[in-house]
């Protein structure tokens, strides 16, 4: 059983065992290191948890089991986290011992590529809710960032508000997290 694993298992090693990986999407979307912040990132209404075969192809193994939840519109990572792994152990109960599988459909098959730097920046010239997915896809871990009245910033946390995207928790550099409000305080 694997689950978050970074590395591509060897053929020998998957020829000896059955090897299950435990994956937070509904695959054959966003296979791949980032699948919970991409989902985020790109809006999706709903993820899940795959339970598959692993073979040498990246996440591409038959599923053995898999459900899908809702994901709400101002659910953050760390939520999306929290009920893949509350789903995973349910899961796991009904494939553990005799699983039998599924081979999975060729048709939309997405990649979840790694979160790197430039996926961290906010650009405020973009549309309100793809800059509020940008940040719930990158909280509470690593955060967003931005420039916001000439101050380089985290941002944890936002909302959409008339087609506005507001500011609720920040973080200056160097500095702890805070209420929007409170460093808008100290600002002035």
């Amino acid at each position: 059983m694997v689950a978050a694993y970074g590395l591509l298992i060897p053929d020998a090693p998957l020829a000896r065992n059955l090897w299950l990986n435990v994956h937070p999407s509904l695959l054959p979307r966003w296979r791949g290191a980032a699948p919970v912040e991409r989902a985020i990132m790109a809006g999706d209404a709903e993820t899940g948890v795959t339970i598959h075969r692993t073979v040498k192809e990246l996440d591409a193994g038959p599923v053995a089991a898999q459900r899908a939840f809702p994901i709400a519109v101002d659910d953050d990572a760390g939520v999306v986290f929290g009920r893949a792994a509350e789903l995973a152990v349910e899961l796991l109960d009904d494939v553990l011992g005799d699983p039998s599988f599924t081979p999975q459909p060729a048709d939309g098959v997405t990649y979840a590529e790694k979160i790197t730097a430039t996926d961290r920046e906010l650009d405020f010239t973009r549309p309100a809710i793809e800059l509020h997915n940008r940040v719930r896809a990158l909280s509470p871990h690593i955060g967003a960032r931005g420039i916001v009245d000439g101050h380089r910033l985290i941002v944890w946390r936002t909302r959409v508000a008339d087609d506005r995207l507001e500011l609720v928790e920040v973080q200056p550099e160097g500095r702890r997290r805070m209420a929007y409000a409170e460093f808008l305080r100290g600002v002035r």
